[in-house]
């Protein structure tokens, strides 16, 4: 996901971009010569969400995901680190969940698989504050799947993909990562106990549970009581409250689902 605050830039980004009807050709399938093959050496950025699905997809735990299977990484040009999933120590590097057959966890693969070969940016309109996805079509050039008869639009091979959830869930993620371009944390640094509950309720989902329902959480944060009765048994409805939380604790922005307590 690519940040775009300057039209120009846009027209230097690799890949073609697509507009919402511009159709473009392909087809992914096992008898393709490439089959599996870009599933190999990727640096491939995790979401919050990605984790969510991952980590139930193979009935573990948070911290066991992340112990397994991720790569933690600061960049210079950021204050909260980046997400990616570890690759298999053998000669390709493929990725850890691929077998002969193709994908072990296809049906809660990583939102970068789903949308493959569609990369997407989030275009940010500094005077509306408004942010929007743009599309660039970017097979790699080893891709056979780029000659193949059928065409999408970017509607037709989200929902083909099953990607809108995962899309929406991004471009939420990617307004709150943006924020992180300044430096919230001060003198105590990225690696301070602030960041670390911030990564926790990003990332950890297990360990954000026991810290909203296990702890003194509900004495300062007031939470939408529906949105609350959800989280407890629903990932996905923690983890909106544990973005709101981030934007809350962080950077003191209450939400419709989350206040501070006075």
């Amino acid at each position: 996901m690519r940040y775009i605050d300057d039209p120009e830039r846009m027209e230097k980004l690799p890949g073609k971009p697509l507009a919402e009807d511009d159709r473009f050709a392909f087809r992914c399938h096992p008898d393709i010569g490439c089959f599996n093959k870009c599933c190999r050496n990727l640096n491939l950025f995790l979401y919050p969400y990605d984790v969510v699905r991952l980590k139930n997809r193979l009935g573990i735990s948070s911290d066991d995901f992340l112990d397994r299977h991720v790569d933690v990484v600061m960049r210079s040009d950021n204050h909260f680190p980046d997400v990616l999933l570890r690759m298999a120590d053998n000669a390709e590097a493929t990725c850890p969940f691929l077998s002969d057959a193709g994908c072990e966890v296809y049906p809660d693969r990583p939102g970068t698989c789903r949308d493959f070969p569609v990369e997407h940016g989030v275009r940010f309109d500094a005077d509306s504050g408004r942010s929007d996805l743009v599309h660039f079509f970017r097979p790699p050039d080893f891709c056979l799947g780029k000659a193949e008869e059928q065409t999408w639009t970017i509607e037709d091979w989200a929902e083909d993909q099953e990607a809108e959830s995962y899309n929406r869930r991004t471009l939420r993620w990617i307004e709150i990562k943006r924020l992180f371009l300044r430096d919230p944390w001060g003198p105590e640094g990225p690696n301070g106990r602030r960041a670390r509950m911030a990564f926790m309720a990003a990332y950890n989902i297990d360990r954000f549970r026991e810290f909203v329902f296990n702890s003194s959480f509900s004495k300062r944060f007031k939470v939408k009581p529906a949105a609350l009765k959800r989280a407890r048994i629903d990932d996905d409805a923690l983890l909106a409250i544990g973005l709101a939380w981030i934007e809350l604790f962080v950077w003191g922005k209450p939400s419709s689902i989350l206040k501070q307590k006075r």
